[in-house]
């Protein structure tokens, strides 16, 4: 068997070692266009920031991918005939197949703004993307970040790292709208404000407007305000990297290349995971597009099975994202919606100082089954949360046991008895 994996990030490079194990004699090449080599996405930002070296984001050494027989091809896959079951590429000759995993990623999601292409504006995705913002931000005084979310605000505290003034451009009424409480969103604000990160609320942009040179020189928002910058980032979301999906007439598409359950595609020995694929009926409380590191890699290891012969239906399992604005760990498991819910009952404990806070969701008409966390500044155990989780556990039964999901380095203080004692009384009153 010749797999061909176009994509060479978490979900491409799983498959293929997962693939390897199963399959010792298969022959098995990624292509991709990013970079010649697997690299950490999530560790962009410290390269960035001076923490980390380009090198360091390597998680496999040169020698890796010949010691495991994985060919690696950098080149752009221009088209994909599935009659032929053959890729071409930008350079060199056509691969053909026999079986083929699409792994093509997301690129960020552009509105059509005037001026969105000038130099000095870009999102940040791919490791090209880095090396465009190092140089394009080098001696300057202002930034504009457009948008919020994860990508919005590793924007500003690298750019920060840097001694640049950023002001950002939220068209939420607060900090993560669609996705935060409102108390949660309020301890991020601190954050922001601590970094002197200045933050317009209930904002879009309208215009990036040029200079002289054709470079940008400032935003104009949509309430009319011109706000100097010299290089605008865009963090307003990323879309499922359909170029070479679209080049075949017989692949179905929609927001994302649609797939099963098993991540076949529409065409035969055919799949798609991570980024770039939209499941056709995605599970109870789960969105049809999953952009996330982890989902990524379980989609590629899911798949790997179906590709050697041992169909095996992908299940993500209780909702999980991890993240940090500046100095405060954020950490969610299962369902924590931005409003509440019918049916759904909440607890929440902040600590005075603003850096530590605690929220836990349950439904009592089952149970006072717990459904969500979300953690600020005190770490979680995953294999817990996601224990509780998928046992429906009530919510008295993991307060009286929640030491055990904390995952602070034992020199941390601890906030379990201030927990105990605001949520119990928080308990005793929904109940009366």
């Amino acid at each position: 068997m010749h797999l061909v994996i176009i994509g060479n990030g978490i979900t491409g490079v799983s498959c293929a070692l997962t693939v390897r194990r199963l399959s010792p004699e298969a022959r098995i090449t990624l292509v991709s266009e990013e970079t010649p080599h697997h690299f950490s996405r999530t560790a962009l930002m410290y390269v960035y920031m001076g923490h980390m070296r380009a090198q360091d984001i390597k998680p496999y050494e040169d020698w890796f991918w010949l010691e495991n027989r994985l060919e690696l091809v950098y080149a752009t896959a221009t088209a994909l005939d599935a009659g032929r079951k053959t890729i071409h590429l930008s350079t060199g000759p056509p691969l053909t197949y026999d079986k083929l995993l699409l792994a093509t990623g997301s690129v960020s999601r552009l509105a059509g703004w005037p001026g969105q292409h000038l130099p000095g504006v870009q999102g940040l995705y791919s490791l090209p993307d880095l090396e465009q913002m190092h140089r394009d931000t080098h001696g300057i005084r202002q930034a504009v970040v457009v948008g919020g979310g994860l990508i919005g605000i590793e924007l500003a505290e690298m750019l920060h790292s840097r001694g640049i003034a950023v002001t950002m451009l939220v068209r939420d009424s607060r900090y993560w709208g669609s996705v935060l409480p409102p108390e949660e969103a309020a301890l991020i604000e601190l954050q922001l404000r601590a970094h002197h990160t200045t933050v317009h609320y209930g904002t879009e942009l309208a215009e990036i407007l040029p200079d002289d040179t054709g470079r940008v020189r400032a935003v104009r928002t949509t309430q009319g305000t011109e706000l100097p910058c010299q290089w605008v980032g865009l963090a307003t979301g990323v879309a499922p990297n359909l170029a070479l999906a679209r080049t075949c007439p017989t692949l179905e598409t929609d927001r994302g290349i649609l797939v099963d359950a098993h991540l076949q595609t529409s065409l035969p020995d055919v799949y798609a995971a991570g980024d770039c694929a939209q499941h056709r009926q995605p599970g109870a409380d789960e969105v049809p597009i999953e952009q996330l590191w982890y989902t990524g890699r379980m989609q590629g290891e899911t798949v790997a099975y179906t590709i050697c012969g041992q169909p095996t239906p992908y299940q993500r399992g209780p909702w999980f994202n991890s993240a940090k604005f500046f100095q405060l760990e954020y950490q969610t498991y299962g369902r924590v919606p931005a409003e509440a819910t019918a049916g759904e009952q909440t607890c929440y404990w902040q600590h005075p100082n603003g850096r530590h806070a605690l929220r836990i969701n349950y439904r009592p008409g089952q149970g006072n089954a717990v459904t969500g966390v979300n953690a600020l500044g005190i770490r979680q155990r995953h294999d817990v949360w996601e224990s509780w989780l998928r046992a429906g556990t009530p919510v008295q039964e993991v307060l009286a046991q929640l030491r055990r999901a904390n995952f602070d380095p034992e020199f941390f203080r601890r906030h379990e008895p201030a927990i105990l004692r605001t949520f119990n009384q928080q308990l005793l009153s929904k109940s009366n």
